[in-house]
């Protein structure tokens, strides 16, 4: 339960960081749903379709926020055809 909540806290700063990172005007609360799936897209990606085994370090936060900042561009192209 705890390593549930600490994902989606992660996630959710990691989307908040591919918002900046991207200059999008969507939303906090957009940029952290697209976070928070990045981070499980990214995770399942990786680690083998095992997120529940990742350890919490910078190699995994980093491929969460590489995870969020691609569905981010993933998204913009849908909402505005243009990934900024």
């Amino acid at each position: 339960m705890i390593g549930i909540l600490i994902w989606l806290v992660i996630g959710g700063v990691v989307g908040w960081l591919a918002g900046l990172i991207m200059r999008d005007n969507n939303g906090i609360v957009v940029n952290v749903i697209v976070g928070i799936v990045g981070a499980f897209i990214g995770g399942l990606i990786v680690n083998g379709g095992s997120i529940n085994e990742a350890p919490l370090n910078v190699a995994s936060f980093l491929v969460s926020l590489l995870g969020a900042v691609i569905l981010l561009a993933i998204v913009n192209l849908v909402r505005r055809g243009k990934a900024r």
